[in-house]
């Protein structure tokens, strides 16, 4: 089993940059690709950013690609991510995620993710 917590929501301005971080417990062998993934209310979880193994792959959502960063940590259990020029739209619960499945085969899907955080706030003001 594998514990999440997600850290480093907030209320920032348009404009302005957070970084989120994810801590991961548990049986690190069970899990090889991580992600975030985000949830406005009303609205589907969606697909955010996600990163390999090994740490040397990212994939991102078209809507974050340029303005987010993903990264991880192998040894420190962690992964972080990095948002810049963030936009009101990007307001939403952020949720990290682990998936057995590499990169390419777990990608955006959510129901390839088993181990999920209780999320954390990302509120962005216009």
């Amino acid at each position: 089993q594998v514990q999440m917590v997600e850290s480093g929501g907030g209320l920032v301005q348009a404009g302005g940059s957070l970084r989120l971080s994810c801590a991961t417990s548990g049986r690190s062998d069970s899990y090889y690709t991580m992600g975030w993934f985000r949830q406005a209310p009303g609205k589907e979880r969606d697909f955010v950013a996600a990163v390999s193994g090994r740490a040397n792959s990212t994939n991102y959502a078209d809507s974050v690609k340029g303005r987010f960063t993903i990264s991880r940590d192998i040894a420190k259990n962690m992964m972080y991510l990095q948002m810049n020029s963030l936009k009101p739209e990007d307001t939403a619960v952020y949720f990290c995620a682990t998936s057995s499945y590499t990169l390419d085969a777990a990608y955006a899907d959510p129901k390839r993710y088993t181990s999920w955080g209780q999320g954390t706030q990302v509120t962005v003001s216009s």
